[in-house]
């Protein structure tokens, strides 16, 4: 088992910052992806960003530019730095991991990020 504890999250203007951090903890195999993604109320979920252990990283069109996705591997920690935050940004942010050596991926609890306008 994978538990994945995210924080960071909050209420910021439009225009500001936020880091999202997520903390991974238990059977976690030394090959992975972690990555966020995000809901908003009625929505799919979606992919915000992306990073393979070896640092690799994917990254949504609708916030390159503005995040940036790192991890430690060390610490098994993923981040996501948000710049520029728009009221669209606004959603739930799932922290995710996932592995062709597991079974399947773990998701966190999710975190709401607010942006007002």
């Amino acid at each position: 088992q994978v538990q994945l504890v995210e924080s960071g999250g909050g209420f910021v203007q439009a225009g500001g910052s936020l880091r999202l951090s997520c903390v991974a903890s238990g059977s976690i195999v030394p090959i992975n992806t972690m990555g966020w993604y995000r809901q908003a109320p009625g929505k799919q979920r979606e992919l915000v960003a992306a990073i393979t252990n070896g640092g690799s990283t994917n990254t949504a069109d609708s916030v390159k530019g503005r995040f940036t996705i790192s991890r430690d591997n060390a610490k098994n920690t993923v981040s996501l730095q948000m710049n520029s935050l728009k009221p669209e940004d606004t959603a739930v942010y799932y922290c995710h991991l996932n592995s062709f050596l597991l079974t399947h991926g773990y998701w966190g609890q999710g975190t709401q990020v607010t942006v007002s306008s």
